[in-house]
């Protein structure tokens, strides 16, 4: 499958939601979505790194599944609110590269000597 931009995404994902009389649905319904697929991610994860196995009965939900859940309603929540996600995160790359640019311990590329 071909690499997308965010920007192909987030078209690809309004031409869906378009074709729908009810669209986009409220900030805060979006919002409460998002804490439901959170939560959903969160439950896989302990599944599969913490110490609550699943039951035998319970489907199969991958976290690959759960992050692109998140992917797609955080992609919905921005186009219900006119945000460009690339903008966006260059925003947060632009803070992150200023703001904590000494906060971690960057790994030594340069060859000793």
């Amino acid at each position: 499958m071909a690499e997308k931009s965010l920007k192909e995404i987030q078209q690809e994902v309004d031409l869906y939601i378009s074709q729908f009389k009810e669209g986009y649905f409220s900030p805060l319904a979006m919002l409460a979505r998002m804490s439901e697929e959170v939560g959903e991610l969160a439950r896989e994860v302990n599944h599969e790194f913490g110490e609550k196995p699943k039951k035998q009965n319970e489907p199969d939900n991958s976290i690959e599944l759960e992050l692109g859940d998140i992917l797609f309603i955080t992609v919905c929540f921005a186009n219900s609110l006119g945000i460009d996600l690339t903008e966006a995160h260059n925003k947060v790359m632009h803070k992150f590269n200023t703001r904590d640019a000494n906060r971690w311990t960057k790994v030594n590329t340069e060859p000793e000597g």
